[in-house]
């Protein structure tokens, strides 16, 4: 890997003290597997049987929640199409391009789908291993013809030609344009409330999955210290040594996952840098990332030292855990989102790290669940009230541009009297997963 000028200096012992941490040595190189593989990884033993699939019955109980919502909503229909909130209702993975693909749920009637001729097999394939039945409709168009009037003529079918169609969020603007044309009379608003408000109360089972993707995680990213803790050898370690160790140790788990690694100034940049880094002792190495189980994700950062922090990065360390804590502290159900980031950020501000957003320099936090950040958000205006079965991440940071950066970040379940991390806190710097 390139190095830039900085990295350069160091290797040739320019900058005092940042001792650079060795990786694979030559001879380890010629084989790809050694290159992510080390005695801690190897200790590592998959925890797949812990995963247990979501059921047919509860993606048909989440479809009729779906429309109690959209009675209250006043929406006649909501059209989903392909991403996370089509597997949510139905388990059919699909993606987005321009030949348009998608569920239509409306208010009464059977629910249909449409999706091009060609792909009329594989879409039925898909239905089977979902809620929707064998018999449900499929609104078929040829390549010359219109997908959109074929779903307008399928809402004219169930007695629905005016009134207010929900589009999903990440729908593309020329589906939704393309609906609207097809059906004038009727009005595209989002389906936010339908969606969001189905996907954000998460079930017994839904928070068992995301527990179990937080554990897996942090054990993924143990793992991955514990090896560049260990490993001895003649080339540097970079970040990308330590992000494919943080892969290996998630699929030796039995899940795929990954993590974002950066290194001394560059972890003063929230998500980090395009520029190559090498791992040196004494710097701070920032991770962010996770896994996903069934469907269901996490998000971890550990922030941590190789060697001896400096007296700041251990002050700075100890602010925004304070954070952290106050943020769990604060989350309960009957509190409003902005609350929660309100506390940590007092926290941090009062510690001589404002005004406001100059070094904390982004929201507490962001629902979670089957994508990474989905609704609701723990931010500054978003008066919503916290409820039992939440999900997000509890992640404050700050950001010193040109020397450091510090995050703690854990997934935080709000329970009926209070707020829970799925996974414990990190203690220090220097001992970021309680194995000193």
């Amino acid at each position: 890997m390139a190095i830039n000028r900085r990295d350069l200096m160091k290797l040739g012992g320019v900058a005092a003290g940042a001792a650079v941490l060795p990786t694979l040595s030559a001879a380890q190189e010629t084989s790809p597997r050694s290159r992510v593989t080390s005695r801690a990884i190897d200790a590592l033993t998959s925890m797949k049987d812990q995963a247990k699939p979501i059921t047919k019955e509860e993606r048909r109980a989440r479809l009729e929640k779906a429309r109690e919502l959209m009675k209250q909503n006043s929406l006649d229909a909501v059209v989903i199409c392909g991403g996370t909130s089509l597997v949510y209702f139905t388990n059919i993975h699909w993606w987005l391009s321009e030949r348009f693909s998608g569920l239509v749920i409306p208010a009464k009637g059977d629910i249909f789908f449409v999706t091009p001729a060609f792909e009329e097999d594989r879409t039925r394939e898909q239905m089977a291993t979902g809620p929707l039945g064998s018999d449900t409709d499929v609104r078929t168009w040829n390549e010359d013809e219109n997908p959109y009037a074929k779903l307008a003529q399928g809402l004219a079918d169930r007695g629905i030609k005016t009134g207010k169609i929900g589009v999903e969020e990440r729908t593309y603007f020329v589906y939704a344009d393309g609906i609207a044309h097809a059906a004038p009379a009727m009005q595209m608003v989002s389906a936010i409330p339908v969606t969001a408000g189905c996907r954000q109360i998460k079930s017994e089972h839904e928070i068992a999955l995301m527990r179990l993707a937080a554990k897996v995680t942090l054990k993924a990213y143990e793992a991955a210290y514990l090896t560049l803790k260990d490993y001895k050898g003649d080339k540097p370690a970079t970040q990308n040594d330590f992000a494919a160790w943080v892969s290996a140790a998630h699929q030796k788990l039995g899940f795929q996952g990954g993590a974002g690694v950066q290194v001394g100034e560059y972890s003063a940049l929230p998500h980090g840098s395009v520029q190559p880094q090498v791992i040196h002792e004494n710097e701070i190495l920032l991770m962010d990332g996770g896994c996903t189980v069934e469907g269901y994700e996490s998000d971890i950062s550990r922030t941590f030292v190789i060697g001896k922090p400096t007296d700041k990065m251990k002050k700075v360390f100890e602010i925004d855990r304070r954070a952290q804590d106050a943020a769990l502290r604060t989350a309960k159900p009957g509190v409003p989102c902005e609350n929660v980031d309100a506390a940590a950020r007092k926290v941090i501000t009062d510690a001589g790290y404002g005004p406001d957003y100059k070094y904390f320099g982004h929201r507490l936090g962001h629902g979670m669940g089957m994508d990474g950040h989905e609704w609701p958000y723990l931010v500054r205006g978003n008066k919503l009230p916290l409820q039992a079965n939440m999900t997000f991440s509890n992640e404050p940071g700050i950001y010193i541009k040109g020397e450091f950066g510090v995050r703690v970040e854990d997934d935080m379940h709000i329970t009926e009297n209070g707020a829970e991390l799925f996974t414990p806190q990190s203690p220090s710097l220097e001992d970021p997963f309680g194995v000193a």
